[in-house]
């Protein structure tokens, strides 16, 4: 998306609770940024949204990913267009998602899995 806001937000949370078996109840993880929290969100009954505390990026387990992209993919070049830069980071995503072993051992911090096992 070319926009980051509540609208987008919105749409995004809409997109994920469709995908969702009727079994399934996801929590999603958050930082402060304002559409996260935004008054006009439209939160799907079967998602949770929980919000990390402010200005605690050890917390947020989208920095481990986003770490090894720089590292493995997106270090050291130089992108002659906004365009390049976009779909270097595309695949950049497209790798690391692919390889769902290795995401999860990045994202699913302890305090995380005790939050997920703590609510069945």
């Amino acid at each position: 998306m070319p926009l980051a806001n509540t609208e987008v937000m919105n749409l995004y949370l809409e997109n994920f609770s469709i995908h969702l078996s009727d079994d399934v109840h996801a929590i999603v993880v958050l930082d402060r940024a304002g559409w996260h929290h935004s008054k006009k969100l439209c939160v799907p009954e079967n998602v949770t949204l929980l919000h990390l505390p402010a200005y605690s990026p050890e917390l947020n387990p989208m920095e481990l990913p986003w770490r090894e992209m720089r590292q493995k993919k997106l270090s050291n070049r130089i992108f002659v267009s906004v365009e390049e830069l976009d779909d270097a980071v595309a695949e950049a995503w497209l790798d690391i998602t692919s390889q769902r072993e290795s995401i999860k051992s990045l994202c699913l911090f302890p305090w995380i899995a005790s939050v997920i096992y703590n609510c069945n």
